[in-house]
């Protein structure tokens, strides 16, 4: 059995889809958590909050919503009720357009954001760098012990948006047999993480409290790829030999490059990638295939 069936199938396992913009809602969830707490040696939150989809990064009002607002009205429950730990899931949009150097870019290097009138695209990196504020001073004034991450490109082989990169170029692979891509594409390098390792990644930081000083990490791999060859990865590991890809539509503000420098946390917790990009392109390929 796989990590994820044990854990679901788990008979202490719960899930509630609440929504976190839903004050009675996060209400229900402080008062079961309140009730229940007791019984178990440790209380951690994990804010995944994040308006992941591209297509919502446009749109601020969302964004703000439930990245800033919704960020720290969960931070407020978590330190009323005595947690122990929180995780802020933030994102690596935060370095803009200055997202790659000799060696990654690293967690202390300065920002170079776009702004307003580059794009509105900011607005949601802007918002979740906030949570990183938010974060830090929740551990400076001692409420509660915690680190916000900065992740690269997540995906799983149970993706939930069609339209992610890659599920969409496998899907698009298996349909047709070819592949539309943004004029980006063409020159777009990105790494990608496989959502186990991104997992893995926030129960390392868990188990190292001397980790939890508010401090932020990156969680990526060294596996640069282009999309073009992204595509034409995808395309053998599906027997699909020399896909035809196009090119339309271009997206604003998007960094040729996205390369995150990961020796903070493997430093201070002993953390690294273990599922290689071409394992977790198979992975997909066998989920999507059943």
């Amino acid at each position: 059995m796989c990590i994820r069936d044990s854990i679901l199938n788990h008979e202490l396992f719960c899930f509630y889809e609440y929504d976190l913009n839903n004050p009675e809602q996060m209400e229900l969830l402080r008062q079961k958590v309140s009730a229940e707490k007791e019984q178990f040696e440790k209380l951690v939150y994990i804010n995944c909050a994040a308006v992941v989809h591209t297509e919502h990064f446009y749109h601020v009002n969302r964004t703000f919503e439930t990245n800033v607002l919704g960020m720290k009205a969960f931070l407020e429950q978590a330190t009323a009720l005595g947690a122990d730990i929180f995780i802020n899931c933030s994102t690596s949009e935060v370095y803009s357009m200055n997202s790659w150097g000799e060696n990654g870019v690293s967690e202390s290097d300065y920002l170079t954001m776009a702004n307003a009138e580059h794009s509105q695209r900011t607005s949601y990196a802007a918002g979740k760098l906030l949570t990183e504020f938010f974060m830090k001073e929740a551990v400076m004034e001692r409420r509660i012990k915690g680190c916000s991450i900065r992740f690269a490109n997540v995906y799983s082989k149970n993706e939930l948006y069609p339209k992610h990169i890659i599920p969409h170029i496998i899907r698009q692979l298996k349909e047709n047999g070819s592949v539309e891509l943004l004029e980006n594409s063409r020159v777009n390098r990105r790494t990608f993480l496989h959502n186990e390792d991104s997992c893995a990644a926030v129960i390392a930081l868990i188990r190292s409290e001397e980790a939890l000083d508010g401090s932020v990490y990156n969680v990526a791999t060294d596996e640069e790829i282009s999309i073009i060859d992204l595509v034409k990865l995808c395309a053998d590991k599906a027997g699909i030999p020399d896909p035809k890809i196009t090119f339309r539509g271009y997206r604003e503000s998007d960094p040729e490059r996205r390369v995150l420098n990961t020796e903070k946390i493997r430093a201070r917790t002993g953390w690294k990638p273990s599922i290689t990009l071409e394992h977790g392109i198979e992975m997909c390929l066998e989920e999507m295939s059943d």
